[in-house]
């Protein structure tokens, strides 16, 4: 079960950044948690260091907060659905659970570009009818892309400029 060797790690890192950790005592309580949860899929098999890491080498290629909210958004849903399949009579197992249900409400935006971007993936772009759209598009696509380019390039100006490197 590699699944849960890395979790405070990552739920660490969610509530971090998305500002859910009021206090100190809310992750200490959090660990105690995941330990409990770690005891209970006996995380501490031989197999589980196997092939490294499944969540926490993704996210650092994931650097911008807009980004990263899309991969953990992703990363929520995952431990949400094993943890559907887990004994919820046991109190760490539904204080974890609520925890990623309070996480997930704020990346439902997220959520969103995720299917946005599975969506995407399952496009017919074989379809004459889908590619008269996207070809009737393709200006407004490469605007946009152009716009997000040279935003970009003026941010890097704006700061080359501020600092004294």
């Amino acid at each position: 079960m590699a699944f849960h060797t890395y979790s405070l790690l990552v739920l660490s890192v969610i509530m971090i950044c998305f500002g859910h950790v009021e206090n100190r005592l809310n992750l200490l309580q959090l660990q105690n948690d995941i330990d409990k949860l770690k005891a209970d899929f006996n995380s501490s098999h031989s197999d589980v260091a196997d092939g490294g890491p499944i969540f926490t080498e993704r996210l650092s290629s994931w650097t911008e907060r807009n980004e990263k909210r899309i991969i953990l958004s992703q990363i929520v849903s995952m431990y949400l659905k094993m943890l559907e399949n887990t004994d919820r009579s046991k109190a760490h197992v539904r204080n974890i659970a609520e925890e990623l249900h309070t996480l997930k409400e704020s990346l439902s935006d997220g959520s969103k570009k995720v299917e946005d971007l599975k969506d995407l993936t399952k496009l017919q772009m074989s379809d004459l009818k889908i590619q008269r759209k996207a070809v009737n598009e393709l200006f407004s696509v490469l605007q946009k892309l152009g716009d997000t380019s040279s935003s970009h390039k003026r941010k890097r100006r704006q700061f080359q400029r501020l600092c004294k490197c």
